[in-house]
């Protein structure tokens, strides 16, 4: 489970500051014991981006991992950081982006050196009645991994809905993805075949 919380600071009339950070919760299987169950490596990123009234925005800035997880077997044990950029556009009904980062340890002598990318494209297609279809796989690379194996490529999509309750805004989705690529180590696949993703946001609009 990943706490996101997305936050939108005006610098100046023409500057905005977004900060986006994850907070994973993690419940990891292990057989012939118990669960390993803690948080994972916090991941918090800052966006500026230039006020546009076209139907294009950009944004770029620093990603950081802080090695925060409560159980070496649920984060990287290392420091990393490195760039990212947003891409978002939009054009009557239709929202489409993508997200990408690619980041490296710095420091920290335990666990792995780490070199990971990530790309997450989306596209929204708004409907009637608050109902959008979506669709937005995270496709990631361990840049480490021998031989090409690092990369998870999920395809797939779902649909979603925003609604209130009382005065407050949700928004609410449902995904399924298949996995086409996984990574590998030692010939063992490192993930399932299906990823499914539910996630609930609580809006609350500036200037409100």
């Amino acid at each position: 489970m990943n706490i996101q919380p997305v936050v939108p600071l005006p610098l100046t009339q023409d500057l905005l500051l977004v900060s986006r950070t994850i907070v994973p919760v993690i419940q990891r299987p292990l057989s012939g014991s118990s669960d390993v169950i803690g948080i994972g490596d916090i991941n918090p990123t800052v966006f500026l981006v230039p006020r546009s009234n076209g139907r294009l925005q950009l944004g770029a800035g620093p990603t950081l991992v802080i090695p925060s997880a409560t159980d070496t077997q649920l984060g990287s044990q290392r420091w990393s950081a490195g760039p990212a950029g947003v891409a978002v556009y939009s054009q009557g009904p239709l929202v489409a982006g993508m997200l990408v980062n690619n980041i490296w340890s710095f420091a920290g002598q335990a666990g792995s050196p780490v070199n990971a990318l990530l790309i997450q494209p989306f596209i929204n297609y708004n409907l009637a009645a608050g109902w959008y279809l979506i669709t937005s796989p995270i496709i990631t690379s361990d840049w480490t991994a021998v031989g090409g194996k690092g990369w998870t490529v999920p395809i797939g999509g779902g649909f979603g809905r925003l609604f209130r309750i009382g005065r407050q805004p949700f928004n609410a989705s449902l995904q399924a993805f298949w996995n086409a690529a996984r990574p590998t180590f030692l010939g063992e696949q490192l993930q399932g075949e299906v990823t499914i993703r539910a996630q609930l946001q609580a809006l609350f609009p500036v200037g409100r």
